[in-house]
């Protein structure tokens, strides 16, 4: 199961509890007991016994790994690259681990729910990036929890990068309760032109940008001449809840 979605909060609270604790679920993400907790430093404890029990004692006696000081690192390594591509080549380096073992790393963490993996997407033009990927986390507690990060919104310079994950992981759980079968993608051109996420469904492409402020932006050029039926919008804090909900 997913922590709580958006939808599920709009279902039982109404739609104005989630722009009321918006700013709460994007640093203590939306588990039950931390919805439900009484004051942030509650939240924090949970989220530390959390992260301490579910990544470092189940995943890892379940998989019988050796190096569990390297899972966390892996963990730490990819909570400041949301939004990113991913090298496995300098995951590698930087664990001082075979790239084979960096690969199973973050099977098994995308196995048991933990993060998300997201190809490039192309239809073989020579511009296009798609052999990397982007890592998201699905909730936006535990990957504050990695870093120990639960600085109030005001006081982060990470906004953007909480808040592309949270969305992300909002339209996950959008995608699975209302069935929307989709193919998601990121996708960038070599010459840095990029879009956070596509959709890939019935037979049409949707890009979306997200942006916690709200900007005036166009498609990128090379999105328009080599989609031109595609769709693109902008998500921010104004209107993101029909993406979510």
């Amino acid at each position: 199961l997913y922590p709580v979605s958006a939808i599920e909060l709009n279902d039982n609270s109404g739609g104005m509890t989630v722009y009321q604790r918006l700013e709460e679920m994007l640093i203590y993400g939306t588990y039950p007991e931390i919805l439900n907790a009484p004051n942030n430093d509650e939240k924090k404890q949970l989220l530390t016994e959390l992260r301490d029990s579910y990544l470092y004692k189940d995943i890892i006696q379940l998989e019988n790994i050796k190096n569990s000081s390297k899972i966390m690192d892996l963990l730490v390594l990819l909570s400041f690259q949301i939004g990113r591509e991913v090298s496995l080549n300098e995951l590698s380096n930087s664990l001082n681990l075979a790239k084979q073992t960096v690969e199973k790393y973050l099977d098994l963490l995308e196995k048991t729910f933990v993060i998300k993996r997201v190809r490039g997407f192309s239809r073989n033009l020579r511009k296009e990036v798609s052999k990397t990927a982007r890592y998201y986390f699905l909730d936006n507690g535990v990957l504050n929890s990695i870093g120990n990060t639960f600085n109030p919104i005001k006081l982060r310079n990470d906004i953007g990068a909480l808040w592309e994950n949270y969305l992300f992981s909002e339209r996950l759980k959008k995608q699975e309760y209302h069935k929307i079968y989709s193919n998601n993608y990121f996708w960038r051109t070599y010459d840095m032109q990029e879009i956070d996420f596509v959709e890939e469904r019935d037979g049409r492409l949707y890009g979306y940008e997200f942006k916690w402020s709200p900007k005036n932006i166009k498609a990128p050029k090379a999105w328009k001449e080599n989609y031109p039926e595609s769709e693109f919008m902008q998500i921010n804090r104004d209107n993101f809840m029909d993406f979510v909900m």
